[in-house]
């Protein structure tokens, strides 16, 4: 396949479609605040570790290294409050954000990538029937895969039925009765 761009021919080497993983699978979902939560998190970061090198400097220049200690210990305390509850918060909020969506049809599972705490993408395979979705809406979970929460915005999916059959919507409601009278009978 050769096209040109703007003059220039440029050659694709590759035999399968952009939306393909050799190892995940199909691309079903792409979450649009990806780089959003990439850069809050890792500026987030930056002035924390900022704030750990300049701390000492601060100190020696302000004069509040000579006041009484227990000045020093609100004073380090406040910063310090700051300087690690605010990362820790934003990556608990943020930690099953899904970026992307894979699908292998074949296996029928799922590979969600997410963030981890180094801002490094990390994998989650799981299966269709690992999933579970909360009984009371939740802030920052639209469904479990096994105990992992993940968030997803259903409007972002391409394809409508990737999304009903990850949510396991495209069953038979008359199988989860038949489950339900044999639940019953077993009583």
């Amino acid at each position: 396949q050769v096209t040109s761009f703007q003059g220039v021919a440029v050659r694709s080497l590759s035999t399968s479609s952009p939306h393909e993983h050799p190892e995940h699978g199909r691309l079903v979902y792409k979450g649009n605040l990806a780089k959003t939560v990439l850069g809050v998190r890792f500026f987030s970061y930056s002035t924390s570790i900022f704030n750990l090198f300049m701390m000492p400097y601060i100190m020696l220049k302000s004069g509040i290294g000579m006041e009484s200690l227990l000045l020093q210990a609100a004073f380090y305390g406040v910063i310090g409050f700051f300087t690690f509850v605010t990362p820790v918060t934003l990556h608990v909020l943020t930690k099953g954000y899904v970026i992307r969506l894979y699908y292998k049809d074949e296996k029928d599972t799922y590979t969600a990538i997410t963030y981890n705490a180094i801002l490094a993408e990390k994998a989650t395979v799981f299966h269709q029937k690992d999933v579970k979705i909360p009984d009371i809406t939740k802030m920052f979970t639209t469904f479990y895969a096994k105990t992992k929460s993940m968030l997803v915005n259903p409007t972002l999916f391409p394809n409508p039925q990737d999304y009903n059959h990850l949510m396991g919507y495209d069953k038979s409601p008359l199988f989860k009765l038949e489950e339900l009278e044999e639940a019953d009978e077993r009583k």
